[in-house]
C-alpha cells in the first residue's frame, strides 16, 4: 500500500502560498535631448586635451593677429589679410577637437558608462555632431571678432585707412569651408575610433593627398578634369576663394559624398553595432 504526502502548503485546512507579486514600475523617462547636449559639450572642456584645443582657438587667433599687426605691410592691414591669417590654425584645430569629442568616448573608456545611460548610441553621437557643429561656428565667430579688433587696433597703430574688405557672403564661404573641415574629423572619429589613428589619418588627407592630386592632375588631363568631382579636399579649398558656381556646387556635392557621407553611413553603422568594452 502506497501513501502519498501532501506538501505543507496545500494541506486539508490552508490555501496555497504565492510568491508576491512584484510591484509594477513605471519606466523612466527617457534622458531628455537638451541635458544630451549640454553633457556632450561639458565633455569638450573635461579633459586637459579638449581644454586646450578649445583655448587655444582664441589663443591662435590673438597671435596671428598680433603678427599681422607686427609684420604685413600698412597696405596689408586689412580685415581679410586678418582672416587669412587666423584661418589657417582654425583649419587644423577644428578637425582635432571634433576627432577627440567622438574618439575619447574610446580612448578614455568612457562609452561603456555613456552607452549604458543612453542605450540607444544614435542619440549620443547626433548629441556629439550638434555639438560639434555648434562649436565650429561660434569659434570661428570668436576668431574672426579678434581678427576684427586686430584691423581696428592696426590700421590705428598704422595710421591707415580702416578696409573692410569681407563681406557676410565670404565669412559664409569661410565658415562652411571649416565646418566641412570639422565634419571630415568628426567622420574620421566614427570611422576609425581610434584618436591617433583618426588624426594621422586626417593629416593624411589634409597634407599628403592635395599635393598628389594635384601631381596628377597635371601629368594626367583625363584627371584634371575628373578631379574636381572626386577631390573633396579640392572643392573644399576652393571655397576659401568664395563665388561659387552651379557646377562647383555640384562637384563639392559628389565628393563630398565619395569622402564624406558614404565613409560617414559606414562608421555609423560600425559604431551602432560594435561590442563596447
Amino acid at each position: 500500500m502506497s501513501t502519498t504526502t501532501t506538501p505543507a502548503s496545500t494541506t486539508a485546512g490552508t490555501t496555497p502560498t504565492r510568491a508576491p507579486r512584484a510591484r509594477n514600475r513605471p519606466a523612466p523617462a527617457p534622458i531628455p535631448t537638451g541635458r544630451l547636449l549640454l553633457v556632450e559639450l561639458r565633455k569638450m572642456f573635461d579633459t586637459r586635451s579638449g581644454f586646450w584645443l578649445l583655448a587655444s582657438i582664441a589663443i591662435t587667433a590673438t597671435l596671428a593677429t598680433g603678427a599681422v599687426i607686427l609684420w604685413a605691410p600698412q597696405d596689408d592691414l586689412t580685415f581679410a589679410t586678418f582672416g587669412a591669417a587666423i584661418g589657417f590654425p582654425m583649419a587644423v584645430i577644428l578637425p582635432m577637437i571634433a576627432i577627440l569629442s567622438v574618439t575619447s568616448e574610446w580612448s578614455q573608456r568612457s562609452g561603456l558608462t555613456t552607452f549604458t545611460l543612453v542605450p540607444h548610441r544614435g542619440r549620443v553621437v547626433s548629441a556629439k555632431a550638434i555639438v560639434v557643429l555648434g562649436t565650429a561656428v561660434a569659434s570661428m565667430a570668436l576668431a574672426f571678432a579678434i581678427g576684427a579688433v586686430g584691423n581696428l587696433v592696426g590700421t590705428a597703430m598704422a595710421g591707415t585707412d580702416l578696409v573692410w574688405d569681407m563681406g557676410l557672403d565670404d565669412f559664409g564661404y569661410i565658415v562652411g569651408a571649416n565646418t566641412l573641415g570639422m565634419l571630415m574629423g568628426f567622420m574620421l572619429g566614427v570611422l576609425v575610433r581610434n584618436s591617433a589613428g583618426a588624426i594621422v589619418a586626417y593629416f593624411v588627407y589634409s597634407l599628403v593627398e592635395p599635393p598628389l592630386s594635384q601631381l596628377l592632375a597635371a601629368a594626367q588631363s583625363w584627371f584634371a578634369d575628373l578631379r574636381p568631382w572626386v577631390d573633396f579636399n579640392y572643392n573644399q579649398n576652393m571655397l576659401f576663394e568664395g563665388g561659387f558656381t552651379s557646377e562647383q556646387w555640384a562637384n563639392l556635392a559628389v565628393s563630398g559624398g565619395l569622402w564624406l557621407i558614404a565613409p560617414l553611413g559606414i562608421g555609423l553603422a560600425l559604431l551602432l553595432r560594435s561590442e563596447v568594452k
